[in-house]
């Protein structure tokens, strides 16, 4: 057997090729050993029960780091399996991956399964981490495998099996009594668990196909310590009550239907919200020298088939028939905006052209995934296509990269880039893929913004930078892209005469800011949890008399109002103020203005704040220029 070489700081070991990690504790003299779950080997993250094949520097993973909550929640999904197993002798496992701040498991039930058995659940999940059970890993035969499934019916696990390929020795991990088809990485054993909760249940097609069985989904979390479980529970229960669903039904903004799933409704007030975010977005890129077109919404087969969309993107479209030809309802606005561009012969002297585009798009989402106005089967995206030479693209990206920041800026919102690369699917050559490439990498490095690198993710067009919005709640979201293109205008034959007077290909940024519309509303709801800033809220101040007799003057002050441009209404119920006030509170209305007799006599109006400010009376010109002044400068709260 072969002999390894592992560096850890100034010292070297060798091992034999395939021990395991714990083999070299003794001999290295690692700070808080016990609070190690993992290490790295140049970069790839084992467990310490992995054989260790290659040679490098060691950098031990600890119970602190990002890397052990994946390790950890990987191997507490296992403990939920086998104490459903426990429970529910006869359940058929499928897979129970880790995630984005916890695991899941999916499971085959034969019997009904509600979230009250959660409770049991846990209850019999504390009992095996009291155990303290060991993880142990071990591979068999491929045919050995198959028999142990075939065995016990476990035909989910047969197919996983069989899609492994050729491999011949497939990895297990036990733990007590429990068994299952795993590659890692575990926790060194289940004691190692001091906090978890189950969450919720959810229905799963197996594999994500909804050809397949309806599996049932149990979601949870785990964590190193109880504190940070507690704290992780109290920002669910926050992200609850923000919920863009419920607020948005609330605040009577938007709503779905039966009748068209994954398509939303706009109500009026939800609207307003739409035109004032496109107002704002307009303005913007008008003062950035942008230029806004509109494209057809359904275009023929040929076009998306040039484009290249038929071969790598006809799964995710809606397909139509007109006069007995066929054409797609469009996904994305860029071949449009191809065609627009041969409109008419271009010069040098032209770019950079900043053509923006506010487009509807429809893209076919699975019913599993669908989520509120996060996802969704039809939005609207701020398109924009940058023309320009390539002497031009650092330029022109970190020309999108400050605008980017600009209006993110408005709502608070921090943000982190990504930059993806070539992924296996693409069109384009290997020279047009590494220019471009370069070309991103140029203008961040210049912005002096720093980025994560993210492989093989970028668009099949070419490589992208991606902007992730940070919310209040801590989460993130992708928002904004950058995309550097030099496929379709080969595709498309884009040209413009160069200085020299010969035709030449320009170069395409497609990008988005605020991303879909719909989505980036959503986002806003939950960050502001609907109390949105007086500039972005529809109804900026509702207007109440306290009795009958001060209607009059209610309406008048509403009027006032009215003509200075501020979103107002008037709420003249025959109900007591109290109540009406209460109901504005729930509708997160900024401002309230209650008219009464004190208010008449001396020409004034009581203002009370949203969130139970009370501002006592303000005569109308300073209360007006107050709602002005905060309007206009975007006020974030």
């Amino acid at each position: 057997m072969s002999t390894l070489i592992l560096k850890f700081k100034d010292k070297e070991v060798e091992i034999e090729s395939g021990k395991s990690f714990s083999s070299v504790f003794p001999d290295l003299a690692f700070k808080d050993k016990e609070k190690i779950v993992g290490l790295f080997i140049n970069g790839i993250l084992y467990d310490l029960h992995m054989p260790i094949k290659n040679s490098g520097t060691i950098e031990p993973v600890y119970v602190d780091s990002e890397e052990s909550l994946h390790i950890l929640r990987h191997s507490t999904s296992h403990i939920m399996a086998q104490a459903v197993k426990h429970l529910f002798p006869h359940v058929k496992l499928a897979i129970g991956p880790s995630i984005k701040d916890g695991f899941y498991y999916d499971f085959d039930f034969q019997e009904t399964i509600s979230p009250q058995d959660l409770k049991q659940i846990e209850e019999e999940m504390r009992r095996i981490i009291d155990e303290d059970q060991h993880f142990e890993r071990f591979v068999k035969p491929r045919k050995d495998a198959l028999s142990l499934y075939k065995k016990e019916s476990e035909e989910y696990k047969l197919e996983l099996i069989n899609d492994l390929g050729e491999e011949e020795e497939i990895t297990f991990y036990r733990n007590g009594d429990f068994i299952d088809l795993c590659r890692g990485p575990h926790i060194p054993s289940t004691g190692y668990i001091k906090a978890y909760k189950l969450l919720n249940i959810a229905g799963a097609y197996w594999r994500g196909d909804e050809r397949n069985p309806m599996l049932t989904r149990i979601y949870g979390t785990s964590f190193f310590q109880e504190k940070l479980l507690t704290s992780y529970l109290v920002k669910i229960e926050e992200a609850k009550r923000r919920d863009h669903r419920k607020l948005g039904k609330e605040l009577e903004l938007f709503s779905f239907h039966d009748e068209g799933p994954g398509f939303a409704f706009w109500l009026p007030k939800g609207v307003v919200l739409r035109n004032i975010l496109l107002d704002f977005w307009r303005e913007e890129h008008r003062k950035a020298g942008y230029v806004e077109v509109q494209t057809p919404l359904i275009l023929k087969k040929d076009l998306w088939i040039q484009s290249g969309h038929w071969e790598n993107y006809r799964d995710n479209m809606y397909i139509t028939e007109i006069d007995e030809s066929p054409f797609a309802i469009k996904p994305m606005n860029c071949p449009g905006g191809m065609l627009l561009y041969k409109e008419k012969i271009h010069s040098y002297r032209d770019f950079p052209m900043r053509v923006g585009e506010v487009g509807l798009v429809h893209r076919h989402e699975k019913s599993g995934v669908l989520h509120g106005l996060f996802r969704v089967r039809s939005f609207t995206q701020d398109d924009a296509h940058i023309f320009m030479l390539p002497s031009q693209i650092k330029e022109e990206i970190i020309r999108v990269i400050e605008l980017t920041e600009r209006i993110y800026e408005v709502f608070g919102f921090p943000y982190h880039i990504e930059l993806s690369t070539r992924p296996d699917k693409s069109i384009g050559t290997d020279e047009q893929w590494d220019l471009a490439t370069k070309g991103l990498e140029d203008a961040l490095i210049e912005h002096g913004k720093g980025y994560e690198l993210r492989p093989k993710e970028g668009a099949f067009y070419g490589p992208k930078i991606d902007f992730h919005l940070e919310d209040c709640l801590g989460r993130f979201h992708q928002c904004g892209t950058i995309q550097l293109d030099m496929s379709l205008p080969e595709r498309f034959d884009l040209n413009y005469i160069s200085s020299k007077g010969k035709e030449e290909r320009p170069v395409v940024i497609h990008r988005t800011v605020l991303g879909s519309i719909e989505r980036f509303i959503g986002i806003l709801i939950e960050h502001y949890g609907g109390r949105f800033p007086l500039w972005l809220a529809p109804v900026q101040v509702v207007v109440m008399p306290i009795t009958e007799k001060h209607v009059e003057a209610a309406g008048s002050a509403f009027n006032r109002l009215n003509d200075e441009g501020i979103r107002a209404e008037l709420d003249d119920r025959n109900e007591k103020l109290g109540y009406k006030m209460r109901e504005a509170e729930v509708k997160k209305i900024p401002y309230i203005v209650v008219m009464g007799q004190k208010e008449i006599e001396s020409d004034t109006v009581s203002v009370r704040k949203g969130g139970g400010i009370d501002m006592g009376p303000l005569e109308m010109d300073g209360f007006v220029d107050l709602l002005k002044q905060e309007t206009e400068s975007k006020k974030k709260q």
